[in-house]
């Protein structure tokens, strides 16, 4: 039996010409015509497959009129393929990078009203830059930035998630989240209603669960309703719009509706208004020195004005194209 090091040793020699030769016999049961695919003689292929079972200790083919792969190749067979995908991915990672690329993530709510109209913008003045934008949750988003795998995140602010502490606002906004309902129960409230008289007319109470700590306001609208229920914003919105629930949106996520009058804002005389921070943050300032960054960032900057109030902007001596 190979000791570690030994092993450690022969797995340094291994290259991704025998990798890439050991799946296309694989595939193609056939010597021949995988050396034909690959470009190379039929011979090459055999001395890179010979060098290959060589480093690994262990036959990988049993020859003959139709080549098989032996058990120790089908083990083998998906570690080899996991390798060749990495190798491709790192590839076209480095391909991305001479280009230019930037990725960043938001917390869903805030992808469309945000970084829609920035993003049109921005590709205007860098038509060639690929662009990732990730959507998900508070945790999801702190996991991105702690990963390194997004250069900047739109998240909850303050951020209270354990797994990274150590985050850099660029701009905090603080936006309104109102109270809304469809219109035909709006118009069957009096000028100044209650909690208990909406709760009347609309029993089922939406939940959406994007804060990271749920406010008391919140959270006693859902134990007054005889029910509720918990949707991601889309659906909800929808079914608010249809008079089948109420709830606490974002404004961002209704404005449309109130100003179509699909939803109406009301206030109960007994319920406290709410809203909602949140913030563009960065792992390191020292991020925002490439220019492309910079200016993407600048472009949904002037978007969170629009949407909210900023509360704190470190912008102010970032260098953008526009």
């Amino acid at each position: 039996m190979l000791g570690s090091s030994a092993c450690h040793r022969r797995t340094l020699q291994m290259d991704i010409d025998q990798l890439r030769t050991f799946d296309q016999i694989a595939r193609d049961q056939s010597f021949t015509r995988a050396a034909a695919r690959l470009n190379i003689t039929q011979a090459t292929a055999s001395m890179r497959i010979r060098a290959l079972e060589q480093l690994l200790g262990v036959p990988l083919f049993v020859r003959g009129r139709q080549v098989t792969l032996t058990d120790q190749g089908m083990t083998f067979l998906p570690f080899a393929r996991r390798i060749l995908g990495t190798a491709q991915e790192g590839r076209e990672a480095l391909r991305r990078v001479e280009r230019g690329r930037i990725a960043i993530a938001s917390l869903r709510s805030l992808v469309s009203p945000l970084i829609t109209e920035a993003l049109l913008r921005f590709q205007e003045r860098y038509r060639d830059v690929d662009v990732v934008v990730n959507e998900g949750r508070q945790a999801q988003i702190v996991a991105m930035l702690h990963d390194r795998a997004v250069e900047m995140g739109i998240l909850c602010w303050p951020n209270l998630d354990p797994l990274l502490v150590d985050l850099e606002p660029l701009l905090v906004m603080r936006e309104r989240v109102p109270l809304v309902v469809a219109p035909q129960i709006a118009a069957r409230l009096p000028a100044r209603p209650t909690i208990e008289e909406v709760l009347d007319l609309v029993p089922r109470v939406i939940s959406l669960r994007w804060w990271q700590v749920e406010p008391e306001t919140a959270a006693a609208l859902t134990r007054m309703a005889r029910t509720s229920v918990e949707l991601p914003t889309g659906p909800a919105r929808r079914l608010a719009v249809k008079g089948e629930g109420l709830g606490f949106f974002v404004n961002s996520a209704v404005a449309d509706d109130i100003a179509a009058g699909r939803l109406v804002e009301i206030a109960p005389v007994d319920f406290a208004p709410l809203h909602r921070d949140t913030a563009m943050v960065v792992r390191s300032a020292a991020v925002m020195e490439r220019r492309m960054l910079a200016d993407f960032v600048n472009e949904i900057a002037r978007e969170c004005a629009k949407v909210g109030e900023v509360l704190d902007n470190r912008l102010a001596g970032v260098p953008s194209a526009a």
